[in-house]
């Protein structure tokens, strides 16, 4: 699947690829799983009471939820808030409320390490949440996989409830995302000539050390820059052309940020 780069508004520069159709699916299968699980615990604690045979699962639960409330002898007012909440919110709410909560993730989309973002990468609102939620009966049970066959025609995986909020589901290992300084578009408009090439290859990490040495307010700050420098040099295997520590790493900065933007 190819990954994709944005710049945001915010100029930060954002890489994420799409979950495969597979790893949705097993993430749906492992949240399915502890919905059962769920409801098999509840029905096991309730064993004692006497339930009809012949009933299907779900009336099982759920005659078996009223009986409880009803030995229990609880307000009326309290029961039905009871019966909502406790028992049925958290299955009929589930991947609402785990996404909403977790950042994006049931605790099946953790375990397969994706999760849910908006399509330029920001954090989904709780509007975007619903709007999926309330579409996942569309994409599946009521048209008969109708969602499977929009997430296979479109190139980010997006079912119907995705397009209409506006976001996708994304492999966590491969969302990166870095804060990107004005400077880096003023070769748009100075015809800027990188210096050293090799800079390409710094990692996001080695390029974040590198911002923060030299934002930098500490004492030492010059001697952090004089080591940081040497061990880029060696890294990449180049001479200074500047005669100053400081703007060398300035210089190599730019020349990342300008291969960076290069590949969008």
């Amino acid at each position: 699947m190819a990954e994709s780069t944005i710049i945001t508004g915010q100029f930060v520069r954002i890489s994420q690829t799409p979950a495969s159709i597979g790893e949705r699916l097993m993430a749906l299968i492992i949240d399915y799983f502890l919905i059962g699980l769920y409801i098999l615990s509840t029905i096991t604690l309730l064993s004692k009471l006497s339930i009809p045979s012949g009933f299907s699962l779900i009336v099982i639960y759920v005659y078996s939820t009223a009986t409880l409330l009803t030995e229990l002898r609880l307000p009326s007012g309290f029961t039905l808030i009871f019966f909502l909440c406790v028992i049925y919110l958290p299955i009929l709410g589930y991947s609402f409320l785990c996404e909403m909560f977790n950042h994006g993730q049931s605790f099946g989309k953790k375990l397969i390490n994706i999760r849910v973002v908006k399509v330029d990468g920001s954090t989904p609102s709780i509007g975007s949440y619903l709007l999926r939620w309330l579409l996942f009966p569309i994409d599946g049970p009521i048209t008969s996989g109708l969602g499977l066959l929009v997430v296979l025609l479109n190139k980010n995986n997006q079912r119907l409830g995705d397009l209409a909020a506006g976001t996708m589901v994304i492999k966590e290992k491969n969302y990166r995302k870095i804060h990107v300084s004005l400077d880096e578009f003023d070769y748009l408009t100075q015809n800027y000539h990188p210096v050293y090439p090799q800079s390409a290859d710094l990692s996001l990490e080695q390029v974040n050390v590198i911002t923060r040495t030299l934002e930098s307010s500490e004492k030492d700050r010059a001697r952090r820059i004089t080591a940081l420098a040497k061990k880029v040099q060696e890294l990449l295997s180049v001479t200074p052309r500047e005669g100053n520590q400081e703007k060398f790493l300035q210089t190599i900065l730019r020349d990342y940020q300008y291969y960076a933007l290069e590949e969008i």
